[in-house]
């Protein structure tokens, strides 16, 4: 197994899983369905969004949670330029990427618009209303190395079961000093090292109702400075 690459499997309905993880990259009901109710319902958005206005997330994966905050934000017909930094250590490869986004027919807009730089292998994105960076490596290591501030947070690792060190306290801290003041996070886990974790960290734990067959999920919320 490339110790670089994301490797994965199709299974029935066209969901890609990890091998790796043994997880699915999304939702078996609707990966569409569930970014929108727990990383922008999670997070107030597109209540929030503002000029500037600056996403960061745990895990790209597919990429869906990207193009479905970027539909949103022009849905919402906000002007001047979303904010989007990702941090995974292991790139699905942009065959499997296009294969996988190409599930999401209301997507597919966006999804044609960004294929061509996936292929080209693009890890920075500028366009008129996007600013998008992919850091590639541990985040353990890398996010402490970031200079950024996010004003929402995608936790989205693989299951904290079969991926712990993307949920570990230490990286929950570092989450907690990257959030700008009343920023917040939000995860489809309820696990509960996650949420003491978050909770250690500073910020205010919630669970609230989960997508489909996952009773519940984390809100956490920092507090102004």
């Amino acid at each position: 197994m490339d110790e670089r690459k994301a490797e994965l499997e199709w299974r029935e309905g066209g969901v890609p899983v990890s091998m790796r993880f043994d997880d699915p990259y999304y939702s078996l009901e609707n990966g569409l369905e569930e970014t929108r109710h727990v990383f922008l319902g999670g997070n107030d958005l597109p209540e929030r969004f503002r000029d500037g206005f600056h996403v960061a997330e745990l895990g790209f994966g597919t990429g869906l949670n990207l193009l479905t905050t970027l539909a949103e934000w022009r849905e919402a017909g906000i002007g001047g330029v979303l904010r989007f930094t990702s941090f995974e250590a292991f790139p699905m490869a942009a065959d499997d990427m296009i294969r996988a986004q190409a599930g999401f027919a209301e997507l597919a807009g966006i999804a044609a618009e960004l294929a061509g730089h996936w292929q080209a292998g693009a890890r920075q994105l500028r366009l008129p209303d996007l600013e998008f960076h992919l850091i590639e490596g541990d985040a353990r290591e890398t996010l402490r190395a970031w200079d950024g501030h996010a004003d929402a947070w995608y936790l989205d690792g693989f299951s904290p079961a079969k991926n712990p060190e993307l949920w570990e306290p230490r990286l929950m801290r570092e989450v907690f000093a990257h959030t700008a003041p009343d920023g917040t996070a939000a995860s489809y886990t309820a696990a509960g090292f996650v949420r003491r974790g978050l909770q250690d960290a500073g910020f205010a734990v919630s669970r609230v109702p989960g997508y489909g067959r996952k009773r519940h999920m984390t809100r956490a919320v920092k507090g102004p400075s």
